[in-house]
């Protein structure tokens, strides 16, 4: 990738040729897990460049000028007038949007974050103050018309939206479209390609399906294509946002062999358990059957209590953005189950980041 803030710029941390990057990260891997696993990692890569749909920025100001900020390697920040990793789309807009925002002392003055996220049909800006934003609503609802966008405007305590808070996204997984809603604040994975890539991924390996039990499901990224793999799909997550992003998305995409409940790791174990729920009062546990357990947690991987209760799955899906955590885990998991695929996914390019995903067999 061709960056001339390289090396001044905190946010990439290589800058070979692209190929290299991937050899270089299946090495690391192989190294993280020698001692457990050395059969063959597939390995799916990203574009090199232009891969972000979902980018932030700091806002400086300089000479009475904003502009877009990243924390530097060796200053606080560095100032850019552009990211090459980011989508075209917010590549084209960046430079408009601040040209507009300097033209106007209201919209420029304590203006310090530019949040972009871009869809197949949509684009949102979330434009962060420290000031009271309903003294320049005009001002923004023009800006969002202007530039036919959905902005929204956060300040303490105080939102504001223009043209929609929602965004509908499409992915294409092996041939299909799926179709999604997401709520702003709601996590979505940066890289559509390698996204769609993952899910792919983790559907090929999936056999004899009979039941799933999902946790840290967000709005329902993995679970409705994957559902239909699958009877039945219980599939939980603690975001209140997110379930309820994932119970339209089943309706968009016309599923029905899904219940989404609001659960976090530990409430679901309990509810297993025994324990009894509100937001279970529709659901018996007694019904499932499951074959498959699948797991996307985040960084810091699952804990002592959901690896034990992870072990009493026969099949494993583990998707992870931190391989060493990881390895911790699958180290628990490794006195029942034996590791049969293994994958990486190159969601960052340009970083030192590994996505992983692994399909533990018991």
């Amino acid at each position: 990738m061709d960056c001339k803030y390289f090396g001044i710029c905190g946010s990439c941390t290589k800058n070979e040729p692209y190929k290299k990057q991937l050899v270089d990260k299946l090495a690391t891997i192989k190294n993280i897990f020698n001692e457990i696993y050395n059969d063959e990692i597939e390995v799916f890569s990203s574009l090199p460049s232009g891969y972000r749909i979902r980018s932030e920025f700091s806002i400086y100001h300089d000479e009475n000028r904003a502009k877009y900020a990243m924390n530097g390697k060796q200053t606080r920040f560095v100032l850019i007038d552009e990211c090459p990793k980011v989508d075209e789309k917010i590549a084209n807009l960046m430079p408009r949007l601040l040209e507009i925002i300097n033209q106007n002392e209201s919209l420029r003055t304590k203006l310090f974050g530019a949040e972009f996220l871009t869809t197949k049909f949509q684009t949102q800006v979330v434009l962060l103050y420290h000031k009271d934003i309903f003294l320049i609503k005009d001002e923004l609802e023009k800006l969002s018309n202007t530039l036919n966008i959905s902005i929204i405007a956060r300040s303490r305590k105080k939102k504001l939206s223009f043209n929609g808070e929602n965004l509908k996204e499409e992915l294409i997984i092996n041939g299909k479209k799926f179709l999604y809603i997401i709520s702003e604040g709601a996590f979505l994975q940066p890289n559509k390609i390698v996204n769609q890539k993952m899910i792919s991924w983790a559907i090929n390996c999936i056999k004899d399906g009979k039941d799933l039990l999902e946790m840290y499901c967000g709005h329902g990224n993995f679970t409705i294509p994957i559902s239909f793999k699958f009877k039945k799909v219980l599939a939980t997550e603690i975001s209140k946002k997110s379930i309820a992003n994932a119970i339209t998305n089943c309706e968009l995409n016309s599923t029905n062999n899904i219940h989404f409940v609001r659960l976090d790791a530990n409430e679901l174990i309990e509810a297993f358990n025994g324990r009894e729920f509100k937001r279970l009062k529709d659901i018996s546990l007694n019904e499932f059957n499951f074959s498959h357990l699948l797991v996307d947690p985040p960084r810091a991987g699952l804990s002592d209590e959901v690896c034990e209760f992870a072990a009493k799955f026969k099949n494993i899906v583990y998707i992870s953005c931190n391989p060493n955590t990881l390895k911790r885990d699958i180290l628990k998991l490794l006195k029942t189950h034996k590791i049969t695929k293994f994958a990486i996914f190159d969601q960052f390019a340009n970083t030192d980041h590994i996505e992983c995903g692994v399909i533990l067999k018991s």
